[in-house]
């Protein structure tokens, strides 16, 4: 760190030399915790509405089904889906003494703040600076362990949640970005992808959710909607396309009733996209 650094604004929106180097030994601590996870994903999306928690879900579980260790974490405060979606509502977090335990779930570290809420109908009113030390805490004080990959889920858009991890993972990885096969959704999830370039942030690639309909009886993929508006978002953009997920009506109904799609129907057209987009991430250069 250069020596003008403290006169510099901190994320926290304080000043650095007032906080008396607290910010540095957060910062370390953050560091020391995560030694131990070798990749950092973030998913991300400009729009609500395309499936990113659904895709970041799921991608994280076929990640630890190909036998990857593999943590989640959602930071979307204000409304956490990936407790619904795992079947883990109601779990009651723990400590070891000195961290938060995540909850464990076929292979799968979880820790999202709808663990933490006495009712999912609980809502969160938070402004940024406390948004920014709820994910720090996330970060820093959950006992994560040995990880192969991280996977956090942010809300749609390019808010604190997003700015927030970026600012605290400098080292991650880099995004996924999540669109729908529609230019008009492609429109909005651009301003993720510049966003990202103004943070100076790498993008892993851009996921096509929602793309096609995949018949749950004999696996035909059919276009009923446009398509290819996230491979020419990403062509645009000169960044890596990983692949298209189909529609699946399993996909919503397994996600209703708490049972990962991949771990339930791991045959299917659907689960085989998201393996493939796995093997992408994986084995990208």
């Amino acid at each position: 760190m250069s020596d003008n650094s403290t006169e510099q604004s901190c994320p926290s929106g304080h000043s650095c030399s007032s906080c008396g180097g607290k910010c540095s030994d957060e910062k370390r601590r953050l560091h020391e915790n995560l030694l131990g996870v070798k990749h950092i994903l973030l998913v991300m999306s400009g729009k609500g509405g395309v499936g990113k928690s659904t895709v970041a879900t799921n991608l994280a579980m076929s990640l630890a089904l190909q036998g990857f260790a593999t943590g989640l974490l959602d930071v979307d405060l204000h409304g956490p889906s990936v407790p619904k979606m795992l079947g883990i509502e109601g779990s009651q977090l723990m400590t070891d003494g000195e961290k938060l335990l995540p909850v464990e779930t076929a292979n799968l570290k979880v820790m999202s703040i709808g663990l933490s809420l006495s009712s999912p109908d609980q809502a969160v009113i938070w402004r940024g600076p406390v948004k920014y030390s709820v994910i720090q805490q996330f970060l820093a004080d959950v006992a994560w362990g040995e990880l192969d990959y991280l996977v956090i889920d942010a809300p749609p858009g390019t808010g604190d949640e997003p700015l927030s991890v970026c600012q605290l993972l400098p080292q991650a990885d880099g995004a996924v970005v999540v669109t729908t096969p529609q230019q008009l959704a492609a429109t909005d999830v651009s301003k993720s992808l510049s966003f990202l370039k103004q943070v100076n942030y790498r993008v892993i690639g851009i996921i096509e959710n929602m793309s096609g309909f995949a018949c749950p009886h004999c696996g035909e993929v059919t276009q009923i909607f446009s398509q290819g508006a996230g491979e020419d978002l990403a062509a645009k953009y000169g960044v890596p396309f990983l692949g298209r997920i189909p529609i699946d009506p399993q996909v919503c109904a397994a996600g209703d009733s708490g049972k990962p799609f991949v771990y339930s129907f791991g045959k299917s057209a659907t689960a085989k996209a998201f393996a493939q987009i796995v093997d992408a991430i994986v084995n990208r250069g």
